[in-house]
């Protein structure tokens, strides 16, 4: 299986999906991430200095699971779903030709995640399913799909402070709050952690549970009486 991962910045893919990556790598997949934007204005350092440097700590972070990355190098904090953009995500996906799409939801909390994810939605038409990824927050966010990556925590962990220039620590901590949140929506058991995801279906995509990782285990709420031992 072919996997795109699209984030608008640097380290958007280390934050919200790569447990996700994680279990796909492990299950044999092909990945490519793709970033949008070239990070430039995620800092206080020279624009040109910080873009560079970003480049570099995505590339390392992508390294940790093999995967391929891509770079579009729209300017920071400018992204819009214009011609441009679109044409860009038109090729990208004619020259990786992947099963799946994961790419920002389109109500996330900063504006350069909302235009990729509007520019995904139409570049990828009805030729690839897309799959939106957890909010900042889980802010406004009600979740189709979950995927365990309790498996994956480490180098989950890894990837995300492997963007050096970004103060990592406070990503690392938000990650895992809201990982285990959403494992604790499956009922998951205590420790584990889980992404969740959100997928709107539209022909002919209609529904993609074949496409995705293992979700956290069921568990029941409460014990299942032993049937000899039920009276009444």
């Amino acid at each position: 299986m072919k996997i795109l991962a699209l984030g608008a910045h640097p380290d958007d893919i280390e934050i919200f999906m790569f447990g996700t990556m994680a279990a796909y790598a492990a299950q044999g997949a092909e990945l490519t991430f793709a970033v949008a934007t070239d990070g430039a204005r995620g800092g206080k350092s020279d624009a040109g200095v910080l873009a560079r440097v970003r480049r570099e700590e995505a590339t390392t972070a992508a390294a940790l699971l093999g995967a391929t990355p891509r770079f579009l190098d729209f300017p920071d904090g400018e992204l819009v779903a214009d011609g441009a953009l679109i044409g860009a995500l038109k090729t990208l996906l004619r020259e990786t030709g992947p099963d799946l799409v994961v790419t920002h939801a389109p109500n996330d909390y900063h504006a350069d995640h909302r235009a990729l994810s509007d520019g995904v939605r139409i570049a990828a038409s009805f030729a690839v399913p897309v799959l939106h990824a957890d909010t900042m927050g889980g802010t406004g966010f009600a979740p189709t799909h979950y995927v365990d990556i309790s498996a994956y925590r480490d180098i989950k962990t890894q990837a995300i402070r492997a963007h050096r220039s970004q103060g990592p620590e406070q990503y690392v901590d938000r990650a895992r709050i809201q990982n285990e949140f959403r494992a604790g929506q499956c009922n998951g058991v205590p420790g584990s952690l889980a992404e969740a995801f959100r997928f709107e279906p539209r022909f002919p995509f209609a529904d993609i549970r074949a496409l995705l990782p293992p979700a956290p285990p069921l568990r029941p709420v409460t014990p299942i009486p032993d049937a000899a031992n039920e009276t009444g």
